[in-house]
């Protein structure tokens, strides 16, 4: 049997890896930092989103990713987040959300990256691998087993991202390449298009199509991520 360029064989699913922030999400109701000139939900970000934020004022920090949590638990997947997952019956789909929020496992994705962490887990300030899962709230006081006291188990700003590397071997890997609602701005997570191999067929989806530099076969789809999902769907079935 040929052997394809990713080492699979003629006949199984192409890879295909998706890229998605916020811009999806937004569209079930969770807004991003970015809508209001550095503020989210009128927060100055690096209060809440920084080591520096946390040293300052934990309870602060705390309150605000408590909020976050009970404002996606009651967030519910969009049309983009389950045309998504309808994908893995053509194709072998990788996620990698630069996105907090579970709306992509919800919608049925089985293949997801969080390169920035979930907010649905927690871990101890003393061992950045010790990870506990969390629906409620984190309060001052409340430690893990090591006696460390819990944060949320998110990469903040000045933090490195852990899941970069293992990110960018999937992307490197890719049959086909999509890009949904993100800005392209924040790095690492931004380079990953650049880490797709430059022959194979690329993609973007946002209401709003960043500047992407010298990409080669790239195709731009200018709509809403819930709306442009099927015209993204349509021009993937040529690739099966």
């Amino acid at each position: 049997m040929e052997e394809t360029r990713t080492g699979l064989y003629t006949g199984e699913k192409k890879k295909l890896v998706v890229l998605t922030g916020a811009g999806i999400s937004a569209e079930s109701g969770l807004r991003t930092f970015r809508d209001s000139d550095g503020l989210w939900e009128g927060y100055d970000i690096y209060e809440v989103a920084s080591p520096r934020g946390w040293a300052k004022d934990p309870k602060l920090v705390l309150d605000f990713y408590n909020m976050r949590r009970k404002d996606i638990a009651h967030a519910k997947p969009n049309a983009a987040h389950i045309g998504l997952a309808e994908l893995e019956s053509l194709f072998n789909v990788h996620i990698i959300t630069q996105n907090i929020d579970d709306l992509h496992e919800r919608a049925g994705s089985s293949q997801v990256l969080h390169l920035h962490g979930e907010i649905f887990k927690m871990r101890s300030v003393k061992n950045t691998t010790k990870i506990y899962d969390i629906k409620g709230d984190i309060r001052p006081g409340d430690t893990a087993p090591d006696g460390g006291q819990l944060r949320p188990h998110i990469v903040w700003f000045e933090e490195p991202v852990p899941m970069i590397e293992r990110a960018a071997e999937i992307a490197a890997t890719a049959d086909l390449f999509v890009v949904i609602g993100t800005s392209l701005v924040v790095y690492p997570a931004a380079g990953l298009l650049h880490y797709a191999p430059r022959g194979i067929p690329k993609f973007i989806l946002d209401k709003t199509i960043p500047s992407t530099g010298n990409v080669a076969n790239l195709t731009a789809i200018e709509a809403p991520a819930s709306e442009g999902i099927e015209l993204l769907k349509e021009k993937l079935r040529q690739y099966l």
